[in-house]
């Protein structure tokens, strides 16, 4: 595994098609993710809660990753980390403006942490549970 997951020595991922390098790290209660200058933060949660949802669905999930601004396809991981109806009762993005992408860049951290295979096409790439995490 590349990375403890803190600050000073954070996961080092790709994005699921590997275009793009980002890090995230764990900072109490959430999950700080860098995208170059960008500083995206999710609830730290979202890695149990998304890995039980997926455990849920039972087979493969689209990610659906789309920009806070933008819909999220019905059914994606996306849709489902902004859904009033998963554990949170909406966002785990923390900051506003900022929350969207969940389904770009939670999927990688999950599938670094053993817990989830990820595809890696050039687009539309799923994610499923692994059955023992």
């Amino acid at each position: 595994m590349a990375g403890s997951g803190t600050e000073s020595d954070p996961w080092v991922l790709r994005t699921p098609p590997g275009s793009s390098e980002y890090t995230m790290y764990r900072d109490g209660d959430q999950i700080v993710c860098m995208v170059g200058s960008t500083r995206l933060t999710y609830q730290a949660r979202a890695i149990d809660d998304l890995h039980e949802w997926l455990r849920q669905q039972g087979g493969w999930v689209l990610l659906g990753a789309a920009d806070e601004q933008k819909p999220a396809t019905e059914g994606t991981v996306e849709a489902w980390g902004r859904s009033e109806s998963n554990p949170v009762g909406g966002w785990y993005g923390t900051r506003k403006g900022y929350r969207g992408r969940f389904g770009m860049y939670l999927p990688p951290l999950l599938e670094e942490l053993g817990m989830v295979e990820l595809e890696h096409n050039p687009r539309n790439n799923r994610v499923r549970a692994l059955a023992q995490a």
